[in-house]
C-alpha cells in the first residue's frame, strides 16, 4: 500500500487492517465510502475472503449486537473475522448468485414484492364486473342514497320504501301486526299508502313498508336524521330500500348487497388477490398452479402432426377410434383444421377439442369417462400412461380462486398483468387510465410499482413475468431480482456487495446494470462488487486487484487504482486487459463433419426453429436474457438425445424431430451449476473418488494397523472415527428464528471433523485434517513427492480446471456454481478417453473466472474434444465465443420478442450479421487480435 491506513479519514473511507483470513496474507485495504468499488483477481485469489468472509461478515455482526438478547446469547461463540480491525464500516447488505428460495409458492412477483402492491392496488381501486352481463357489480351505501336525494331539487316528496319478507311460518297479516308493534304505521300497496291498521283482511303480497316521508330540505339535522332512516330502510329490506318520487311515481332501488345478475360476489380485499392465502387460493390446486391430472404433453406428444395424423395419442388405438372420429366428421361446424398441424392450431380451437361440445366429446370427457370406470385394469394402466404434473384446469395456472378474476383495472384482472412479460407490464402502467378520486388511492402505490418495475427491466429481466416461479430462475437471475429488490427499498448510507451480478447477462444489458450500480452508490451507498467483467471495471470508481495468483499463492494486494491505473501494473489482470496477455483465437476453427439436427424446435419462445449442432467440436450458443438458448439446449436437446440413445430423461419440450449422426453420441452429460452433492459433507475430493484412494493410504499407516482401523474410520459420512458431536462436517448450526441460522465451529474437534485418536495417525507427518485443509495444488505437490501417483492422477484435471485453490475438503455448499461445473468437469476428465464418445452440456461454465482461468478451461475444453467427446456450450462470455467453432445465435430480444434464430456459422462469418447483438461485441475482440 502506498499510503498507511491509520492516517486515513474514517468517515471516507472503510478502512481495514490485517485481513488474514483463509488465504489473505494480513493485508491493509482501504475501501472509498459512496463509491463503486471492484475487487477483481484470480478464483480463489482471494476476492470472496475479502469482501463476503470479512467485511460482510463484521458487518453481520455489529448488526446482531444491536439485537435482542436472544440473538446475542450466541454472539459469545461467534467468531470475529480473522482482522486486527475494520473502521468506517456501514451496515451490509449481500447479494450472491445462489437461487435463494426453493418453494414452489415464490414467484418473481412475490420476492420484488410487486405483487404486494399490486393486491392492494386491486383491493383499493379494482371494480368488480359481472361475467354474466360484463357489468360493473357496485353496492350502494347510505351516503349514496343521501348523495342521491340532495341532486333533487327542494321540497320535493319523497317516499323511503322497503321490500317486505315474509318468514315461511308467516302470513301476510301476521306480518303487518308486528310492524305495526315496532312502530311502522304505513304499507304503499296498489301504488296507494295505506294504514295498517286500516287493514283486516288477507291482501297479496304485493306491497312495500313506508319507513318515511320526506320532502327535501337543505339542512344538516334533516340530513343526518335521514341517514338513521336510510339504515333502517336497508335493514328492513334485508339490503334494499327504495326512493319513490311522489309525483312522478318513479322509483329508485338501491342495494347495499354485493350482487348482479343473480350472483352474490366477493368484495375486493388483499386477501382475495394471495395465493398463499386459504381465502384467494385456488381451492383446487391450492395456490401451487399445478396438479396431478392429465398431462397435455402426454396426450399431445408430437404436435407437428395434425388430428388426422393422430396428433392425439390415446385416440389412435381401435379401442378409442370412433372419439377421434366424432370430432373429424364435426369439425367443419366449428371451424377445426384437422389437417393443420396442432401447434398451429389457435388457443380457442385447442381448448374446444379438449372441452368438447353436444357435436363431439372433447379429451375431458374422454378422461372421466376412464376414470368412472377406473375399477377396470386397463383404464387405470391408459391413465396412467397420461398423469403427469399438468396446469390447473380450474384457474388455468393463475394459482387463484375464480372470483378474483372478476375484478379488473382498465380491464385487466390482476391474473391478466403477472403473465405479462415486464416490458409490457411497463407499458400498461405508464398508459393506465385512472378517474381522479382512483388517482388519489393509487398514487403511492403505483410509484412503488412502476419503480420496482423499472429496476427489473434494468437489470436485463424484461422478459421474466410475475408469476414465473423463483426456483426456475438461473443464479444470475436471481441475483439481479435481488439487486432490483435492494433498489425498490431504497436504502441509503449501506454497504452493497455484490457477487457477480453479470453473469447471464449478455454484453449489451452490461451498461444498463452498470447504470444500476450507480444508481446504487448515487443514493448515498458504498457498491463493492466482486467481478471480472471489463465492462464493470472501466465503470468502478476504485479497483482493487487480489493476487498475484490463486489459493496459497494469492491473497496479497497486488495493484488498486482506477482502471487506467491497474493498467499500468503488472499483475495477471492488468496484463489481459491491456492485451500482453490474451486468449488465443484458434487459428483454424474445426470442420464439420458429424452433425445433429433438431427440426421445428417450439417449446416456450422459440419459433419453429432449424438448429443444426457439430460434433467433436466448441459449439456456443448464444443470445440476449431470454432469448431461448437453455430451452433450445436443456429442453429439447438434451432430453431428445437421452431418450435416442436410451436414457432415462425428462420431459422434451415441443419439436418435430431430431436427426443426423445420433451413432457418434454413445453418452449425453449435462453440466448445470448445481451443486455437486446435496449433503454439507460432500466436497471435490469425495466427488473425484479421490478421498477413496486417501483414506486406503491412512488406513494402510502402522499406527493404524495396530489399532486396527480400517478406511471407513477416515470417513465423516459414517459412524467410527468422524466426530459424533457435529456428525463429521465441523460445526454445528444453530437455527435461529426470523433469522438466517447461525453456523458455529464444533466445541468438541474444534473444527476437525475426526476423533483426536484418528487424528493421530499421520501419513509422512500429516494428519487426514492436515489433508483435506489443504488447496488442490499442495496436495499435488504433497503426494507426488511421496510417489502416490494414483491420487495425484485423480486431483490433476482439478488443477487443469482452475480449481487449484480450492481445499480438498470444502464443503459443496460453499462453492459457487462455476465451482461446482468445473468438478464435474473435471470428473470427466479423470475418466479422460477410456469413456464412451460423449456430448457435454455446459450452462455458463465461465461464471467465476478470471481472463487467466478462462484460458485454463478451454484447454480442459480441447482435451476433451480431442479425446473425440463434442461440447455445447450456453454463453455470454466474449472470450470464450470468439473461441468457438460454431455459433448459434438466437434473439433478436428475450421473451416474446426472442426464440428467432439469427444465426448459425463460424464466428468469422457472425460478425457480418446485422440483426444480431453479440456480433459487434464479437467483432471488437476479432479485430483487436
Amino acid at each position: 500500500m502506498t499510503q498507511n491506513i491509520s492516517e486515513l479519514n474514517p468517515k471516507e473511507n472503510i478502512l481495514i487492517k490485517g485481513a488474514s483470513l483463509h488465504n489473505l496474507k494480513n493485508i491493509d485495504v482501504a475501501i472509498p465510502r459512496n463509491k463503486l468499488v471492484v475487487i477483481t483477481g484470480l478464483s480463489g485469489s482471494g476476492k470472496s475472503s475479502l469482501a463476503f468472509d470479512t467485511l460482510f461478515a463484521e458487518g453481520q455482526r455489529r448488526y446482531v449486537e444491536s439485537l435482542s438478547s436472544y440473538a446475542r446469547q450466541f454472539l459469545g461463540r461467534l467468531n470475529k473475522p480473522k482482522v486486527e480491525y475494520i473502521k468506517g464500516i456501514a451496515p451490509a447488505i449481500a447479494i450472491e448468485q445462489k437461487v435463494n428460495s426453493t418453494n414452489p409458492r415464490s414467484t418473481v412477483g412475490t420476492s420484488t414484492e410487486i405483487y404486494d402492491y399490486l393486491k392492494l392496488l386491486f383491493a383499493r381501486i379494482g371494480k368488480t364486473y359481472s361475467p354474466i352481463s360484463n357489468l360493473e357489480v357496485k353496492k350502494h351505501t347510505v351516503t349514496d342514497v343521501i348523495e342521491f336525494i340532495k341532486k333533487t331539487p327542494l321540497d320535493t316528496k319523497l317516499l323511503l320504501l322497503s321490500p317486505v319478507h315474509i318468514p315461511s311460518d308467516r302470513n301476510v297479516l301476521q306480518t303487518l301486526k308486528i310492524l305495526a308493534q315496532q312502530g311502522y304505521s304505513r304499507i304503499q300497496y296498489k301504488n296507494d299508502i295505506v294504514r295498517i291498521e286500516d287493514i283486516t283482511t288477507e291482501i297479496e303480497h304485493d306491497f312495500l313498508l313506508v319507513i318515511d316521508r320526506i320532502i327535501v330540505k337543505d339542512d344538516e339535522d334533516f340530513y343526518n336524521r335521514l341517514g338513521d332512516a336510510i339504515q333502517t330502510a336497508f335493514f328492513e329490506g334485508k339490503g334494499e330500500c327504495i326512493i319513490e318520487n311522489i309525483q312522478t311515481t318513479h322509483q329508485t332501488l338501491f342495494n347495499n348487497k354485493f350482487e348482479l345478475d343473480g350472483i352474490q360476489f366477493l368484495e375486493p380485499n388483499t386477501h382475495l388477490f394471495s395465493f398463499n392465502n386459504p381465502y384467494g387460493a385456488c381451492p383446487s390446486c391450492e395456490g401451487y398452479g399445478n396438479v396431478i391430472g392429465v398431462d397435455e404433453d402426454l396426450v399431445i406428444p408430437n404436435t407437428s402432426l395434425s388430428i388426422f395424423e393422430d396428433a392425439i395419442l390415446p385416440w389412435k388405438s381401435d379401442s378409442f377410434s370412433e372419439y377421434k372420429n366424432n370430432l373429424i366428421n364435426s369439425a367443419y361446424k366449428f371451424n377445426i383444421p384437422i389437417h393443420k398441424p396442432w401447434f398451429e392450431l389457435t388457443n380457442e380451437q385447442k381448448q374446444l377439442i379438449w372441452n368438447g361440445n353436444a357435436s363431439f366429446n372433447g379429451l375431458h370427457s374422454f378422461f372421466k369417462f376412464l376414470e368412472e370406470n377406473s375399477y377396470k385394469i386397463q383404464y387405470r394402466v391408459m391413465l396412467s400412461r397420461y398423469r403427469g404434473k399438468t396446469k390447473c384446469s380450474e384457474c388455468n395456472g393463475k394459482r387463484l380462486r375464480k372470483e378474483a378474476n372478476n375484478v379488473k383495472i382498465n380491464n385487466k384482472n390482476i391474473s391478466d398483468l403477472v403473465d405479462l412479460p415486464i416490458n409490457e407490464l411497463i407499458e400498461f402502467f405508464k398508459n393506465i387510465q385512472l378517474e381522479e378520486f382512483e388517482q388519489k388511492i393509487a398514487k403511492r402505490l403505483l410509484v412503488e410499482i412502476n419503480n420496482r418495475l423499472q429496476f427489473l427491466n434494468n437489470v436485463g429481466l424484461n422478459y421474466l413475468t410475475l408469476n414465473r416461479t423463483s426456483n426456475s430462475l438461473s443464479g444470475g437471475e436471481s441475483q439481479r431480482i435481488n439487486l432490483a429488490t435492494s433498489l425498490g427499498s431504497s436504502l441509503v448510507g449501506s454497504m452493497y456487495i455484490l457477487d457477480e451480478p453479470s453473469i447471464g447477462l449478455h454484453p449489451k444489458d452490461t451498461e444498463r446494470l452498470i447504470d444500476v450500480l450507480k444508481n446504487l452508490r448515487d443514493l448515498g451507498n458504498t457498491v463493492i462488487v466482486v467481478e471480472h467483467d471489463e465492462d464493470i471495471m472501466k465503470a468502478a470508481d476504485m479497483i482493487i486487484d487480489i493476487g498475484p495468483e490463486a489459493g496459497t499463492f494469492g491473497g496479497e494486494v497486488v495493484a488498486e487504482g482506477n482502471f487506467n491505473e491497474i493498467l499500468k501494473s503488472n499483475s495477471l489482470t492488468a496484463q489481459y486487459l491491456n492485451n500482453s496477455l490474451q486468449i488465443e483465437v484458434p487459428k483454424k476453427r474445426r470442420p464439420t463433419k458429424y452433425k445433429v439436427e433438431v427440426i421445428g424446435a417450439r417449446e416456450n419462445n422459440l419459433k419453429n426453429i432449424n438448429i443444426t449442432f457439430p460434433l467433436n467440436s466448441l459449439t456456443v450458443v448464444t443470445g440476449v436474457s431470454g432469448s431461448g438458448k437453455s430451452t433450445l439446449v436443456s429442453k429439447i436437446l438434451y432430453p431428445a438425445i437421452q431418450k435416442l440413445i436410451g436414457d432415462y430423461g425428462e420431459k422434451v419440450g415441443q419439436f418435430t424431430e431430431i436427426k443426423g449422426d445420433i451413432k457418434h453420441i454413445e453418452h449425453i452429460e449435462f453440466i448445470n451449476q448445481n451443486p455437486i452433492g446435496r449433503s454439507s459433507r460432500s466436497n471435490p475430493v469425495t466427488y473425484i473418488k479421490a478421498y477413496d484412494d486417501i483414506r486406503t493410504l491412512f488406513a494402510s499407516e502402522k499406527l493404524s494397523k495396530i489399532r486396527n482401523y480400517q478406511p471407513k474410520h477416515f470417513s465423516f459420512n459414517v459412524e467410527g472415527g468422524r466426530c459424533e458431536v457435529c456428525k463429521g462436517e465441523g460445526e454445528v448450526t444453530i437455527e435461529m428464528q426470523f433469522m438466517a441460522d447461525v453456523h458455529l465451529e464444533c466445541e468438541a474437534c474444534k473444527g476437525e471433523r475426526f476423533k483426536k485418536e484418528i487424528l493421530a495417525v499421520k501419513f509422512q507427518g500429516k494428519s487426514i485434517n492436515d489433508v483435506l485443509n489443504s488447496t488442490i495444488d499442495d496436495a499435488i505437490s504433497f503426494f507426488a513427492l511421496h510417489k502416490e501417483t494414483k491420487i495425484v492422477k485423480k486431483l490433476k484435471p482439478l488443477q487443469d480446471v482452475g480449481l487449484g485453490y480450492v481445499t480438498l475438503g470444502q464443503s459443496s455448499s460453499t462453492l459457487s456454481g462455476g465451482e461446482a461445473q468445473r468438478i464435474k468437469l473435471a470428473s470427466f476428465l479423470v475418466k479422460g478417453s477410456r469413456q464412451s464418445k460423449s456430448l457435454f452440456i455446459f450452462d455458463e461454465p465461465t461464471t467465476g473466472l478470471h481472463f487467466h482461468d478462462i484460458k485454463k478451461l478451454l484447454k480442459s475444453f480441447n482435451a476433451l474434444i480431442n479425446n473425440g467427446h463434442s461440447i455445447i456450450v450456453i454463453e455470454h462470455n466474449i472470450d470464450l465465443i470468439k473461441c468457438a467453432d460454431y455459433i448459434i445465435d438466437l434473439g433478436k430480444e428475450g421473451g416474446k420478442n426472442g426464440g428467432h434464430l439469427l444465426f448459425q456459422g463460424t464466428p468469422e462469418e457472425l460478425i457480418k450479421c446485422k440483426d444480431s447483438f453479440t456480433a459487434p461485441f464479437l467483432a471488437e475482440k476479432l479485430t483487436n487480435i
